[in-house]
């Protein structure tokens, strides 16, 4: 089921998978929307019910002045607020992942535990890909050659316009929210208190292994690292698997 909610002047979009389980908040990265977390829910269903929110720019969810960390922290509060379901476990990919360790930190009260997939305390995006991305196509076929060996991980993206084929997220504004991710984070990271699952592509060209140890060493035991056969999308590279993990560490942290 698709929703909407107002944030000021803006709506944004999300995606309820439904059941009768708990909660899970889902949070994308760029170049997806709440979609791609379709496997997943139907994967940890009926124990979990997956809501995932399309970020500020994203899927059905409006564009945005500002791409900022605290306004995309600020958008997962009004999400988790408009949903009315109490604390919760939240997973993030990404830069949702850096948005969902971000809001744990933040608001300890709400989150029971967090899943954080293949991004580090310290981001480092290069925004070159998506300078390089076609900014139209004739056709759905046509923007999927264009993208090459990434088109399965932008599909869920695509979208048909009186001009052609593109995304449902604005080139522009990925590379300002790609730069605004940018940074140290190690503040926030350590700040959050519940229990956290670190999962790792083990082909990542995001979260090397060094820093996902640092990591983990840094939360002294309240963190566990879990590397899969991966790259960065490692939910889409390792289906199965990555659901897997996330159940049996969900299932311990109830």
């Amino acid at each position: 089921m698709r929703g909407f909610f107002a944030v000021g002047d803006r709506r944004l979009s999300y995606l309820d998978f439904g059941g009768s389980g708990s909660p899970l908040l889902a949070l994308h990265g760029h170049y997806n929307e709440a979609s791609a977390f379709a496997p997943l829910a139907e994967a940890l269903a009926p124990r979990w019910r997956v809501i995932a929110l399309d970020q500020r720019g994203h899927g059905a969810s409006d564009r945005a002045e500002s791409y900022e960390r605290d306004d995309y922290v600020a958008d997962v509060a009004a999400f988790h607020r408009h949903l009315g379901v109490g604390p919760v476990a939240v997973l993030g990919h990404s830069l949702g992942g850096v948005n969902a360790y971000q809001y744990a930190g933040r608001h300890p009260d709400r989150v029971t535990a967090l899943v954080v997939e293949d991004i580090g305390a310290v981001v480092d995006c290069d925004w070159s890909f998506t300078t390089s991305l076609p900014r139209q196509a004739p056709s759905r076929d046509a923007l999927a050659s264009a993208l090459g060996a990434a088109a399965p991980y932008l599909e869920c993206s695509f979208r048909r316009s009186q001009d052609g084929w593109g995304f449902s997220f604005d080139i522009d504004d990925t590379v300002a929210s790609q730069k605004a991710l940018n940074g140290d984070h190690w503040r926030d990271w350590v700040s959050v208190s519940c229990a956290t699952l670190l999962i790792r592509g083990t082909r990542s060209d995001e979260l090397t292994a060094a820093h996902a140890r640092e990591m983990i060493a840094r939360r002294a035991g309240q963190a566990r690292l879990a590397e899969l056969p991966a790259g960065h999308v490692v939910h889409h590279d390792a289906r199965a698997q990555f659901a897997a993990a996330v159940s049996a560490f969900l299932a311990g942290s109830d």
